[in-house]
């Protein structure tokens, strides 16, 4: 990724950060498992000091100290792990702690960057960071359905407003949980407040959650940088335009809000079309009708979208003025 000096300074530094705080962890747990149980510190120094009388041995040539030391450090560890059972512990409570144990917090696997590096620079560049605010309390876990009435109902579908939004949240469950081995995108689409973009919230979570790169934009601040990298040739702009294209999953909110021209409308169906021939994934929500999105978008636009798209429509009343009501 195309990250300055400081930039890449910056995201060491968290690494840096996050092995302290992690670090400082494992010592509070094992302080609070000594201090329970007083023989497992007991056990562990009998394993450092048969672990240096044992390599002692070996290097004076005793070629049976291996064997014995292993053996003798699998009855310790059979012993701790009996005694942190009958206390109540996790057998693996005395495990070092890893936010990302892929790469175990360092950044790198095998010498190339983890995903959560990827994710870390995209937080970084795009300040994506205030995205991971909105979705401690904007994910799957915290979607209502109250919002929905069961009473109203779409004469096309036959469906209330209810069970179009468990048809809604089971799909975008689908989608998540097929990701790592099925190419889909998808179009929530319906009238203002509907929770489209709490939906679309939902998705990036659960992903990001699982190590995915995600990248969040309104459709105003996706095609600002398209024409900043277009028409002013911003290095910035022109750089984040291979993330656009080659992040996991980008989130495209609110299209049609933005001024609609035929830049804008071109620029969407390279982003829709070059993110298809990538096998990228991408969520857009909009308040515009197909129709609506054909007129000001073009038809090739929604060709695109109508073939390679799961479409899911939502409908029912402002969630927003519901929840002032209340």
């Amino acid at each position: 990724m195309p990250l300055t000096n400081t930039q890449y300074d910056e995201i060491l530094r968290g690494y840096d950060a996050r092995q302290l705080k992690n670090q400082r962890e494992r010592e509070r747990r094992t302080a609070n498992a000594y201090a329970r149980i007083p023989r497992l510190k007991e056990i562990d120094d009998a394993i450092a000091s048969c672990s240096v009388a044992q390599a002692r041995k070996l290097l004076e040539g005793d070629q049976g100290a291996l064997a014995s030391l292993q053996e003798q450090l699998a009855e310790c560890r059979s012993q701790k792990e009996d005694l942190l059972a009958e206390h109540g512990f996790p057998a693996d409570y005395f495990q070092p702690v890893y936010t990302c144990p892929d790469c175990q917090d360092t950044g790198f696997i095998q010498g190339r960057h983890c995903h959560c590096f990827k994710q870390a620079a995209i937080d970084l560049i795009y300040t994506q960071s205030s995205l991971k605010e909105v979705l401690k309390t904007e994910n799957f876990e915290t979607f209502s359905f109250d919002y929905y009435s069961d009473d109203v109902i779409n004469p096309a579908t036959g469906l209330s407003s209810l069970a179009t939004a468990k048809d809604a949240v089971a799909k975008c469950m689908d989608f998540v949980s097929r990701f790592d081995d099925s190419f889909s995108n998808l179009c929530i689409y319906g009238d203002t407040g509907i929770g489209k973009t709490f939906l679309s919230n939902c998705v990036a979570k659960a992903l990001i959650d699982r190590g995915y790169s995600v990248i969040y934009f309104t459709a105003f601040q996706l095609f600002d940088i398209l024409s900043r990298g277009v028409f002013q040739k911003d290095a910035d702009a022109v750089a984040a335009h291979r993330h656009i294209f080659d992040c996991d999953l980008l989130i495209i909110d609110d299209l049609g809000t933005e001024l609609a021209n035929s830049f804008t409308a071109s620029q969407l169906f390279l982003c829709v079309n070059e993110r298809i021939l990538r096998r990228k994934s991408t969520i857009i929500s909009t308040n515009l009708g197909m129709n609506q999105l054909a007129d000001t978008y073009s038809e090739r636009v929604l060709s695109r979208m109508s073939s390679c798209y799961t479409l899911i429509k939502l409908f029912g009343a402002d969630i927003r003025i519901l929840k002032r009501n209340r």
